[in-house]
């Protein structure tokens, strides 16, 4: 990654404590447009409010984070539009069990973006398009699968146009015959030179599409590298352990 470059998020000693818990620990990171960087790492790792951090769900203890040259923490009045440049993918979609499928992608382009309703509508048919459900639009997420509810929410994230998108392991909840299909929706992102940051344990897609891959323990990144170094030859005893581990199941 060319460090020429203007990051599009920066970390800067980033700390974040819940009680006597420290869950990220002086962890500074940067990433560059277009750049996509895999999270992995043991539960309780640090990994996801790392994640949360670089949109202000979480608020950090200690340290800065700059997203797109905008220091979040000198910027709290300006949260809902920068928070409207960072798509983020949960792992429970959060769809509105009440609204359609095109109805909860037209909410947040109606409220926050003051779209109006036609052409709100026609930025969410083309996503739905994109991610290959442009049939479901007038369901209701209790009348699709766990995949296609995923599919809906990046679909939802994409419609605001982000510059970079978060994934919170956006395949966890879903049964395996459905990892997939989603899998192949963010590889199409990656195709399209999306800056993402994907919190995963899906090995092989952070194989096939990370540009670099970290691994986090105990709150502190332990190591980091191309996906073909750390995957064949990590230099942690740490992460040799965990991929033993991970990548036996």
């Amino acid at each position: 990654m060319n460090e020429n470059n203007i990051p599009m998020i920066e970390i800067k000693n980033l700390s974040k404590n819940f009680g006597v818990v420290e869950a990220v620990n002086d962890v500074s990171l940067k990433v560059f447009p277009k750049q996509v960087l895999v999270i992995i790492g043991p539960s309780g790792s640090g990994k996801s409010t790392l994640l949360r951090t670089m949109n202000w769900l979480e608020c950090p203890t200690g340290g800065e984070v700059v997203v797109d040259g905008v220091s979040l923490s000198h910027n709290q009045h300006h949260m809902n539009k920068i928070r409207s440049n960072i798509g983020m993918v949960f792992q429970n979609f959060n769809l509105y069990g009440h609204l359609t499928v095109l109805e909860n992608i037209t909410l947040a382009l109606r409220i926050v973006k003051k779209i109006k309703k036609e052409e709100a509508q026609k930025i969410a048919r083309q996503q739905l398009t994109k991610v290959g459900i442009a049939d479901k639009a007038d369901y209701y997420p209790a009348q699709l699968s766990g995949g296609q509810q995923q599919r809906v929410a990046i679909a939802r994230a994409l419609a605001m146009e982000p510059k970079v998108m978060l994934f919170d392991e956006p395949t966890s909840a879903l049964d395996p015959e459905m990892i997939k299909e989603v899998l192949d929706v963010m590889l199409l992102l990656v195709k399209d030179g999306m800056t993402m940051v994907i919190v995963t344990h899906e090995m092989g897609f952070a194989k096939a599409a990370a540009d670099e891959v970290i691994f986090m323990d105990m709150g502190k990144i332990v190591e980091r590298a191309a996906p073909d170094i750390f995957f064949n030859n990590p230099a942690c005893e740490r992460t040799k352990q965990f991929l033993s581990q991970i990548l036996t199941h």
